[in-house]
This record gives C-alpha cells, sequence and structure tokens, in this order.
C-alpha cells in the first residue's frame, strides 16, 4: 500500500523501517521484507523510498517512478510505501529515525538492512546513535555471516547481539540490540535491473511478485 500522507501507527506496535533508494525495487526486496516480518516479531514494515542517497555519486530515478514501482512489486497488508524522508526533510539515516521517533510516541521502531550494510554502516552519519537508540534486524544470504559479522559495527555491538534463535525478541529488546538472521535470498539487485535496463516507466506498472 502507498501511503501520500504519513502513515498511521499506534503505541505499542512495532514497525520495521526498510530503508532505501530502491532504484528500481524488485522481488529481492519484497522477499526480505516478508522474511522481516515473521523472522522479527513486526506488526508492520514501511518501505523508506528516499529521495537520494548522499553516499552515492549519482541520483536515482524520479521519486514518483521509484514509489509507483515499489508499489507494483510489493503488495502486502502488512506493508506501507512511504515517501516518509521527503516528508521529514531528511535524508540522513539518524536524523529520519530521530524524526520518527519524536513523531510516533510509543511505536517501537525496528531498522532493518542487509548484511553489507552492517559491514559498512560505520560509514554512515551518526552510526553510533542509530545502533544505541533503534533495534537493529539484519538479514543475510547464508554464507556473509563471516565477513558482516567481523565488521566494526558487529565487534563493538557484539555484547547486545541477539541470537538468532531468538529473533522473535528483536522488536521488543531495548537499544542497542541486533540480530542476524540468515534467509534464502533472490539473487538479483537493482544496479542488475538499471544495468540490463530491464525497468522503464511503463514496467513499473506492470509488477513483479
Amino acid at each position: 500500500m502507498a501511503r501520500t500522507e504519513f502513515p498511521l501507527a499506534r503505541a505499542g506496535m512495532s514497525i520495521g523501517l526498510l530503508g532505501g533508494s530502491f532504484d528500481p525495487a524488485h522481488k529481492g526486496h519484497a522477499h526480505i521484507t516478508r522474511e522481516a516480518l515473521k523472522r522479527f516479531g513486526l506488526d508492520r514494515v514501511w518501505w523508506l523510498v528516499s529521495p537520494g542517497n548522499p553516499l552515492k555519486e549519482h541520483g536515482p530515478a524520479p521519486l514518483a517512478e521509484r514509489i509507483e514501482r515499489a508499489c507494483a512489486v510489493m503488495r502486502h497488508p502488512h506493508v506501507d510505501v512511504t515517501d516518509i524522508e521527503t516528508r521529514l526533510g531528511t535524508r540522513v539515516t539518524a536524523r529520519t529515525l530521530a524524526a520518527l521517533r519524536t513523531r510516533y510516541r510509543g511505536v517501537r521502531f525496528v531498522w532493518l538492512m542487509g548484511a553489507d550494510n552492517l559491514a559498512q554502516i560505520h560509514r554512515w552519519q551518526d552510526w553510533r546513535w542509530i545502533m544505541d537508540h533503534v533495534p537493529v534486524g539484519v538479514l543475510a544470504r547464508p554464507g556473509q555471516q563471516i565477513s558482516a559479522c567481523m565488521s566494526p559495527a558487529a565487534r563493538i555491538y557484539r555484547p547486545y547481539r541477539i541470537p538468532g534463535s531468538q529473533s522473535q525478541a528483536l522488536a521488543q529488546a531495548e537499544a542497542p540490540a541486533w540480530c542476524f538472521v540468515n534467509v534464502p535470498m533472490v539473487d538479483i539487485s537493482s544496479s542488475e535491473i538499471r544495468a540490463a535496463g530491464k525497468w522503464t516507466a511503463a514496467q513499473s506498472r506492470e509488477g513483479e511478485h
């Protein structure tokens, strides 16, 4: 479901946040979202389709096109596709999370990301604030665990890691807390789709399942 305004959430809900440029969204994003709902005890997941990634040199496709594609790809009753960062005026994850925590008092947010992001989150602005204030759920392909779990963030926050066998506890955990789970992955990436020229505005209306 797409949101043209701030999505609704009540105190006590556990909401996973999957951020990115989604340029374009694909079935791999949808797959890890469904896994996150199951693995981490979440009530909902919000896709935060960003206005642009400050770490990338070249800007993404227009936001409206990316949201249209995302809505076609991610069709689930417990998932919202949003432009929250545009509405908040934030482009950095830590600032987005701080603004959401202020706006949605009593809502428990969980930041969702792949193992590749865990490996380089120490390069993000105010990354320690993220780890200290919001539980983090990491979803990875089998075999990615060693490199990701040797990262600076994983080493520093090792005492706060929740075992994968207890992943359902993540949404209710007090930060700092993080959990790493291996999930079967769909072998596709946004960059591969762009490189192959497989995404056009017309195709975005057709959707993927």
